[in-house]
């Protein structure tokens, strides 16, 4: 009795030392009929610090972590690895930045569809807990790129 305690204990205990992570405003950009790629967008936040280590969904054959990053004059976008969370700190993936990348589409998002989203984010004790997001698909007119400030 006592082992099956100090068990349920520990267990209990890994749960609530979790952290917790919130997801708000995801959305999709749609697309045309033979577009094969889009960008999901949101914004995700966890009590502790934490990594964004992968998504998936079953409208993409393929789906990564981008981020956008200007070098010698040009804006290149990669995949990277993971994204750091810091503590307690809202991360924005948004067009023109850091993003998830859905490629290999199976089928048209159009406005007003609703994407399926499932993200790993690992904490800082390495215990990886599973997300599933649902994310609107907005116009494929939605605006590719952020608002940097510059005025004219």
């Amino acid at each position: 009795m006592r082992k099956t305690t100090l068990a349920l204990s520990l267990m209990l205990f890994g749960a609530m030392a979790q952290a917790d992570v919130t997801v708000k405003d995801s959305w999709v950009r749609g697309t045309t009929p033979a577009q094969k790629a889009t960008g999901a967008f949101f914004e995700i936040t966890s009590s502790d610090a934490a990594s964004l280590l992968s998504a998936s969904s079953p409208v993409a054959g393929v789906v990564e972590i981008h981020t956008m990053k200007m070098e010698e004059g040009v804006m290149k976008m990669r995949a990277i690895p993971k994204l750091d969370l810091p503590a307690g700190k809202g991360v924005k993936l948004a067009p023109g930045g850091n993003h998830v990348m859905l490629m290999d589409l199976k089928q048209q998002l159009k406005k007003g569809d609703v994407v399926p989203i499932t993200l790993k984010v690992e904490g800082k004790d390495k215990k990886v807990q599973t997300l599933e997001i649902k994310a609107e698909v907005r116009d494929l007119a939605a605006p590719a790129t952020m608002d940097h400030g510059h005025k004219h």
